[in-house]
């Protein structure tokens, strides 16, 4: 298994609301959030760095928009 370590983060207000609603709303514990959006940004990273693109599609309308990493 692997160590874990320990780190300090500061969030503004608005930022610990939205943690606060996911944990709630996915029935995780805030830490369970933040590790999940790294392992997602990390695949997304992956995939963009290789050229791929990521686009959302309303499946109603089939309108689609990218989403464009900084």
């Amino acid at each position: 298994m692997t160590a874990k370590r320990t780190m300090t983060l500061n969030l503004t207000d608005a930022e610990m609301r939205v943690l606060d609603e996911l944990s709630a709303r996915k029935d995780i514990t805030k830490t369970a959030v933040l590790r999940q959006a790294l392992r997602l940004y990390q695949t997304i990273d992956a995939r963009v760095e290789k050229g791929e693109k990521l686009l959302f599609e309303n499946d109603a309308t089939k309108e689609k928009a990218e989403l464009m990493l900084l």
